[in-house]
């Protein structure tokens, strides 16, 4: 069944959200397939060094827990219908990993209680701030500087879990001329103004930086394993995932829940992550109207009221089966921006926008994580991709937050609001932020707060 010109995608409508079944609703785009293939599942895995050495799990049971995230995140486009390539609160993950991965929480068990308490604060923040429509109002009087400090905040809490020497588990111990490699070639690709000059001049350099992040890890991989810092064991064959004992070991239903003072301690962390969640929201809509002038032919429907309801089922959800916060946001910046380009160049190179989203997440199907040749030869990379998540992040965090500044006093107060919020407890940090902030430069937003959008029930894009 495909939709006429001009017509939304076909889907099963429910309860305000719209099905897309696979291969039902939607066609194979075989770039997309290819690319996600390897992209996707990859970076899905980033978290598992994490869950192996903080939070007791064995490596099989890390990999079923990313494979949860993973069908969750994918529930996004194919369950509630939203017109996002989605994925993590990426710039939230510094914050979260300094908090839990602290003194304050030495056991696995109360690491993950505190990801419980995360994850329904912030399933409870997006329920009431996306029925009331107050969420777009909250955001709006927010001072740019503030915003700016948290996104700053976000950066340097980013570089410290790569670069903090001190911790004798950090990554850059084991594997430091691997990571170190990948870490310097992404950064190029990803943001040289020299080397995008030169991609005009020399087409290899063009079709390299064309491949994003793999050569970065193709590169890195192997100056690893010729320094002997990577080994590989890859195995034939496929596995069952201990889901199990995942649940034995992370479920509130079996180890306990959150106590009280968790749900108060993860608070200020939950706003700090929707005030990260709706930058992401905003450019992902931006992006969308960009390919829709293109595309008249197709419609896409923002609503902001049902994205907030899905996201907030969808972390409710992760809260129980899989508690890791913040795995469950609504962009994949770059991937959205990538299957956008695509498909605005026509029918003939994508003919809907949801046959790029379904296909680069592999149409939801999960069997890589079961298939050992491919789970083997990831496993010694996974500490190189956490890296690179992190540095990335922070780095497009840093540029970010330092344009939201204009004055010598706006840029102080955004470094001195980043560096409370990077190195204090939530609710000192954000305190700290809001006083610094009110002291040097006032709480009046500024002129160049985020753009209104509608987020009501509904907002149809369509033909610019």
């Amino acid at each position: 069944m495909r939709r006429d010109d001009g017509q939304v995608q076909p889907g099963i409508r429910w309860l305000g959200f719209t099905l897309r079944i696979p291969l039902v609703h939607t066609k194979v785009a075989w770039p997309e397939l290819a690319q996600g293939m390897l992209v996707a599942a990859t970076t899905a895995l980033a978290l598992v060094p994490v869950l192996t050495i903080y939070f007791g799990l064995t490596f099989e049971e890390a990999v079923a827990m990313a494979m949860l995230h993973s069908v969750l995140i994918n529930a996004s486009w194919w369950l509630f219908g939203e017109p996002y390539a989605p994925g993590w609160v990426t710039p939230a993950l510094p914050f979260v990993l300094t908090l839990v991965v602290s003194e304050s929480y030495p056991t696995p068990e109360l690491r993950f209680q505190m990801m419980t308490a995360l994850a329904l604060n912030f399933a409870l923040v997006l329920a009431v701030l996306g029925v009331t429509g107050l969420g777009a109002k909250l955001i709006r009087i927010i001072p740019e500087t503030l915003k700016g400090g948290i996104i700053l905040g976000a950066a340097i809490a980013a570089f410290l879990q790569v670069f903090d020497l001190d911790n004798e588990q950090n990554v850059l111990h084991s594997q430091p001329l691997t990571i170190i490699t990948a870490l310097a070639l992404s950064l190029l690709l990803a943001f040289s103004t020299p080397l995008q000059r030169l991609q005009t001049r020399f087409r290899w350099i063009a079709i390299v930086a064309s491949f994003g992040l793999l050569p970065g890890f193709a590169i890195g991989a192997l100056v690893g394993t010729l320094a002997g810092e990577l080994t590989f064991n890859i195995q034939s064959g496929w596995t069952l995932l201990p889901l199990g004992s995942l649940w034995e070991k992370s479920s509130p239903f079996s180890i306990g829940w959150p106590g009280l003072e968790m749900y108060l301690q993860a608070l200020p962390l939950a706003l700090i992550t929707y005030v990260l969640l709706f930058g992401d929201l905003i450019t992902g809509d931006e992006v969308l109207r960009d390919g829709s002038s293109k595309r008249s032919d197709e419609k896409l429907e923002i609503n902001h009221s049902r994205t907030h309801l899905s996201l907030s089922i969808r972390n409710a959800v992760m809260s129980i089966v899989a508690p890791f916060f913040p795995t469950q946001g609504i962009l994949w910046t770059g991937i959205h921006v990538v299957i956008i380009q695509r498909w605005k160049q026509g029918r003939q190179a994508m003919d809907s926008f949801f046959d790029g989203v379904s296909s680069y997440y592999v149409l939801a199907i999960p069997f890589l994580f079961y298939y050992l040749p491919f789970m083997t030869a990831m496993r010694p990379l996974m500490d190189m991709a956490l890296a690179i998540t992190l540095v990335l992040t922070g780095f497009a965090c840093a540029y970010i937050a330092m344009s939201k500044a204009n004055t010598p006093a706006e840029r102080g107060s955004l470094l001195l609001s980043g560096i409370c919020l990077a190195l204090f407890e939530p609710w000192l940090g954000l305190l700290l932020a809001v006083v610094s902030t009110a002291a040097l430069v006032g709480l009046k937003p500024q002129a160049q707060g985020v753009k209104k959008t509608k987020t009501g029930s509904g907002d149809t894009v369509a033909g610019g």
